[in-house]
């Protein structure tokens, strides 16, 4: 397949364009910097440097500003909400203006859709979000990325949970943990809805070529965890003790809003629409998918 990706430099693309590569297929990549991407894949600048000869199978939007790199002061909450709509609206536009249409678009979105409010209730696609900025980003970048639908292209947006892979959240946390200074988050009770990296592309893969898979599909394990229960799972794989542990008000403190929304909050969310349609996890244990990152 003809494949194009938006965001294919970042710690969840660079891993999907590696597999897509290994299946054979071709791949334009859209970043700030194209000239740091290396044959086989082709690298752009901007989507004005596409040809009307290149025709795309699939569009894979995974572009944004981290989340979590930064407190969110109100110029970081922009660069983070504009850096996800202005990609999705250019895509847009690119869709309006080109045929053949890609046949699927999938665009990433998290499960911060549903929000902050605490609750031991599991929750599958059809949950509701709230007024956190988490789930007013989410719900604003769906709500321009379903404007592929009335343009006849199927539209798949991947809620991901707490990606698990040689980088991302969980590279922030291994140094400490190897420390033996890894502990709990505030009381701990806060659900972790974690996923191992090669099954999130495992979805994305899955989403491409089944057509009956379309609108929201969350990428997480059908086995979250409360934060505790992660701590304990990460002390035993890495053997260290895990004592330490960071009161919420000192998060608070240090991290602001970013740090209770995305840190002592967290809800219980399963894959139940990728399971329905057939995906089989590989990782579906917490420590098993920790030892093999690790």
């Amino acid at each position: 397949m003809n494949i194009l990706i938006t965001g294919g430099t970042g710690f969840i693309g660079s891993a999907l364009c590696s597999r897509l590569l290994d299946a054979q297929h071709h791949l334009v990549v859209l970043s700030r910097h194209p000239e740091t991407l290396q044959s086989p894949v082709q690298g752009i600048g901007s989507l004005a440097d596409l040809t009307d000869e290149m025709i795309f199978d699939a569009v894979i939007n995974l572009a944004g500003e981290p989340i979590v790199e930064k407190r969110w002061s109100d110029g970081q909450k922009q660069r983070i909400l504009r850096s996800r709509l202005d990609t999705t609206q250019e895509l847009i536009a690119y869709f309006a203006r080109i045929a053949p249409k890609p046949r699927v678009f999938i665009s990433g979105s998290a499960i911060g859709y549903y929000g902050t409010g605490r609750t031991n209730e599991p929750i599958d696609e059809t949950g509701i979000g709230d007024d956190s900025f988490s789930s007013q980003i989410c719900r604003q970048w769906e709500t321009l990325a379903l404007q592929a639908q009335p343009l006849g292209i199927r539209t798949c947006l991947l809620r991901t949970g707490i990606v698990l892979g040689n980088g991302g959240a969980l590279g922030k946390m291994l140094g400490p943990f190897k420390l033996g200074a890894g502990g709990r988050m505030g009381d701990g009770t806060q659900w972790m809805s974690w996923i191992h990296i090669n099954d999130l592309i495992g979805i994305i893969l899955h989403c491409i070529e089944h057509d009956s898979i379309e609108g929201p599909v969350n990428g997480t394990s059908p086995h979250p965890v409360t934060n505790q229960q992660f701590t304990e799972a990460l002390g035993k794989v890495l053997n260290r003790p895990t004592f330490f542990s960071m009161p919420g008000v000192v998060i608070k403190l240090l991290m602001g809003q970013m740090g209770e929304e995305l840190l002592l909050k967290g809800k219980k969310i399963l894959p139940k629409k990728i399971q329905a349609a057939g995906y089989a996890f590989v990782y579906e244990n917490l420590e098993q998918a920790l030892a093999d990152v690790v």
